[in-house]
């Protein structure tokens, strides 16, 4: 990051400086990653105060704490009224040094995906700072806005949500050149209660943008496709819609490869992704739509999305011992198990076998959410359904009400794996997914090493 001096910060966060006015090169949260010349913000959360560790945090080489109640220590103090508001304001200010295009990204399903794409293709022009990880609140959106540099031409920053009012908060620090928000689904419906409010909440990244600027919305989607905003450009993207303004045409999946055409403005392109699923047509069609408007050529972009490789835990497809495993274990909604179903199901195998395990925070509609994705398992005809926890016990019931027979239910991860194991066969294709509290990914560990 470039230096600042505290004098600089106090004055951009409305705060008041307590000792010497020194220079700072980094920004942290964490006592574990202080660095010299660093300023270190004490964060106040449900179950820690970092007020505690301001002495540490000097004694690490934080040459100033910002805190909001006194703390003792030999650095420099900057006390504000909120540390959490004051590191939001500190963000705004750091990220307009910067006259770059900055691409804003949230949604209920895909935005990380979305992200990753997108950073792609703008990768094609620009030397591009992405979200890294989950840093997507109100402590991460700052901590990758303060790694902006002079290095930097570009950057595209998801923001996520739980409640209402988050998302503005973020967008004002972030101060979008553009946004995309990829669907909304129900994610977070406890908080929020109907889909309308999270649809409210999604569109509060047009908070921090210049009247004039684009919003990018899945136009499919069955609330985005109602947005309309006289204050902003509204560009559609999808498959089945009518006036889209990037439509795909002639999808066709093959095993580990879906192909398309993007139809925009008279033009066409194809385009071959690695990956499969329906749900990752929409990502790709996000990216391009951005590439296309910051001037990236549609061949450009074509040739970056071919390029793209799955991060984390996403839809990452491996190979053992002749058996395919798609390993999604990030997160769930329902529409990201179906998603997950359509993938498994587009890929040749012997016998297609889904592993499911509970989604999360969903409140009084986690059953329901549930039963849902039980029925569409049994629609898809997968040849064996797993699940693992209590609400997958919804899953379960359901398929078999809808006529899956082999269907089975866990309580036990090493119960599960062994089972998994003595069942699976050369040739089968088999998928996890579950929220990522579920950690799923514990399950297909110990199958691996029961493989050796």
């Amino acid at each position: 990051m470039q230096k600042m001096t505290l004098s600089e910060i106090a004055k951009a966060v409305s705060g008041t400086l307590n000792g010497e006015d020194n220079i700072i090169t980094s920004i942290s949260t964490d006592t574990r990653t202080i660095e010299e010349n660093s300023l270190f913000v004490c964060i106040r959360g449900e179950n820690f105060n970092a007020h505690l560790f301001a002495d540490k945090a000097a004694e690490s080489g934080a040459v100033c704490v910002m805190a909001e109640e006194k703390v003792e220590c030999k650095a420099s103090v900057i006390y504000v009224e909120s540390t959490r508001q004051a590191q939001l304001d500190l963000a705004k200010y750091y990220r307009n040094k910067f006259d770059i295009p900055v691409v804003g990204i949230t949604g209920s399903v895909g935005k990380t995906t979305t992200k990753e794409m997108i950073s792609c293709v703008m990768q094609e022009k620009f030397n591009t700072l992405k979200t890294e990880g989950n840093f997507n609140n109100d402590i991460g959106v700052p901590r990758m806005i303060f790694r902006l540099d002079e290095s930097y031409q570009a950057a595209v920053l998801e923001m996520g949500m739980s409640n209402l009012g988050e998302i503005s908060a973020l967008t004002k620090a972030v101060c979008p050149t553009c946004s995309v928000i990829s669907n909304v689904g129900v994610s977070h419906i406890e908080n929020l209660g109907s889909r309308e409010n999270i649809l409210k909440a999604k569109l509060e990244i047009l908070d921090g943008m210049e009247e004039g600027s684009i919003l990018f919305v899945n136009g499919d989607d069955d609330m985005l496709c109602t947005v309309e905003n006289k204050k902003f450009r509204i560009v559609k993207y999808g498959i089945n819609s009518e006036n889209l303004d990037y439509c795909a045409e002639n999808v066709h999946q093959d095993n580990e490869k879906t192909t398309f055409d993007i139809v925009w403005q008279g033009n066409r392109q194809k385009v071959s992704l690695p990956t499969v699923g329906i749900h990752n047509v929409y990502n790709a069609l996000a990216a391009f739509a951005v590439g296309i408007n910051h001037g990236i050529s549609s061949e450009k972009c074509a040739e970056s999305l071919s390029d793209y490789v799955p991060s984390g835990m996403r839809q990452k497809i491996v190979r053992k011992n002749g058996i395919t495993f798609i390993e999604d274990c990030y997160n769930a909604s329902p529409d990201s198990q179906k998603a997950s179903m359509n993938a498994l199901m587009s890929i040749e195998g012997k016998r297609h076998i889904a592993v499911v395990g509970d989604m999360l925070e969903l409140g009084t509609y986690s059953e329901t959410a549930h039963r849902e994705v039980g029925a569409y398992a049994a629609e898809k005809s997968v040849d064996m359904l797993f699940t693992y926890g209590k609400e997958a016990e919804f899953i379960a019931d359901s398929a078999k009400k809808a006529g899956l027979e082999k269907v089975y239910s866990f309580s036990d991860k090493e119960v599960l794996a062994e089972v998994l194991i003595e069942t699976i066969e050369e040739s089968d294709v088999i998928s996890f997914k579950a929220s990522r509290g579920m950690r799923l990914e514990e399950v297909i560990k110990m199958i691996y090493e029961g493989m050796n």
